[in-house]
């Protein structure tokens, strides 16, 4: 049987050299790298370890010598237990530079690529901004009370919170007043997590139920969803299975950009973007970049449930969207004919694959929208040399990955990089989200 090798218990003294990627404080103890939360560069500081590889080490500050003058003190009363958070120490400028250097610093070192032109990052609210979120719910009996929130940092287990700052207040601010609801359910240990879909006018919160609720269940859940002005339904399968409680009316959330003159309709599981004021920046921006015309036929590739292609359909001449979940694709086409727009198409592909057999591949496109998941778009570059785009730009969630693919267009097929920047979709975290235009010389 492996035991775990013991930790030393005794603080140690570092200075912090640099941030990693995930905005951790980065040092060296005997050689070794270990990775410091919520320790920022220049500082002097004392931290325990948390765990310890082959490779690399972890660890917390328990003492701090010397602030940089960046640091300030964090807003949430949870920061530093609570996982969902771990940037609040850090002014709300130097958190965009560090994502803009990050963003540039991998373009160079995994794209072998220079950025030559930062566009000015996108900015909007730095609290209370979150409109979707998947809430974790756990019956702890020997506290005697349901926890509602999010895991704690680097731990499976719930954090005790009592509210989320970054949480659209609507449901941020009643965290506890919903875990002592739950705690009066006959099936208060039967509900493993809170689907939030947050609309422009409606909250619609989708309980994952492993046994059925009773009547007196449903009643109590009714009553605070109509106290609160929110409403509950239950999910007691996949995400298919979400209906609303007995009696109650289906409420669709929505969000609407009016400078294009378009809704969108979604299902509470559906994939949104959490950040409706960053949102609306980033396809302002995209669409600009494209320099639409009427003469255009665009390829919205990863489209999802047409968060750009409607969008793009009322200022280009054609649009095609792609996206490899059917549910998805068949909520953006429902919301097409909600919009009664008729130059736009969906197509159900996986685009992981090789889809060059396929009628809509076949076509010829001149500019190209693309926002892929984590995991980017590298399989689906090589059809850019038949689809011969003037201008592409790539929206990406993973900085790593857009540069890998960066690199693709630029050294491979010989698209030129004109700006890339960061967009601040998740303040107070070290997530990066960010935009990158490339042009055919």
């Amino acid at each position: 049987m492996a035991y775990k090798k013991k930790l030393p218990l005794d603080p140690v003294t570092v200075t912090i050299e640099s941030l990693s990627h995930d905005g951790r404080g980065i040092s060296h103890v005997n050689g070794k790298v270990v990775f410091i939360d919520e320790a920022l560069p220049g500082e002097s500081v004392d931290f325990v370890y948390t765990d310890s590889r082959r490779d690399y080490a972890e660890g917390k500050v328990v003492k701090l010598h010397d602030r940089n003058p960046h640091r300030v003190d964090p807003a949430c009363p949870h920061f530093g237990s609570c996982g969902g958070c771990s940037f609040q120490h850090v002014d709300d400028a130097e958190q965009i530079h560090f994502k803009e250097d990050l963003l540039r610093e991998q373009f160079r070192r995994i794209g072998k690529v220079e950025i030559p032109q930062i566009w000015e990052a996108l900015t909007g609210p730095h609290w209370g901004y979150r409109t979707k979120a998947r809430m974790g719910v756990k019956w702890v009996a020997k506290k005697g009370r349901v926890l509602v929130g999010f895991r704690e940092r680097r731990n499976p287990y719930l954090a005790e919170i009592d509210a989320c700052k970054v949480m659209h207040p609507i449901v941020g601010e009643k965290l506890t007043l919903l875990g002592d609801m739950i705690a009066g359910l006959t099936i208060k240990d039967k509900i493993p997590q809170i689907e939030v879909a947050i609309g422009d006018h409606e909250c619609v919160l989708a309980f994952r139920v492993l046994e059925a609720p009773t009547a007196e269940d449903k009643q109590r859940m009714r009553e605070f969803a109509h106290r609160h002005q929110i409403s509950i339904c239950l999910q007691p399968k996949g995400p298919d299975s979400i209906v609303p409680l007995d009696g109650e009316p289906e409420v669709i959330p929505s969000y609407a950009l009016p400078e294009y003159g378009v809704k969108f309709n979604f299902r509470p599981a559906m994939f949104t973007q959490v950040n409706y004021d960053i949102n609306r920046q980033m396809i302002a921006r995209a669409l600009a970049a494209l320099e639409l015309t009427k003469a255009d036929r665009v390829l919205d590739l990863f489209c999802g449930l047409g968060n750009f292609t409607l969008p793009l359909a009322t200022r280009a001449g054609y649009v095609v969207g792609i996206e490899g979940d059917t549910p998805l694709v068949n909520h953006a086409r429902e919301n097409v004919r909600l919009n009664r727009l008729d130059n736009v198409e969906f197509h159900v592909a996986d685009l992981t694959k090789d889809v060059r057999d396929q009628p809509w591949s076949q076509q010829k496109f001149t500019k190209v929208l693309l926002d892929p998941s984590r995991a980017g778009a590298s399989e689906v570059l090589h059809n850019f040399k038949h689809w011969r785009p003037e201008r592409i730009v790539y929206v990406s969630c993973n900085p790593s990955t857009l540069a890998r693919d960066a690199g693709i267009l630029v050294n491979e097929l010989g698209y030129q990089l004109v700006k890339a920047g960061v967009m601040d979709m998740f303040p107070q975290t070290a997530h990066v989200e960010s935009i990158a235009l490339f042009v055919k010389p």
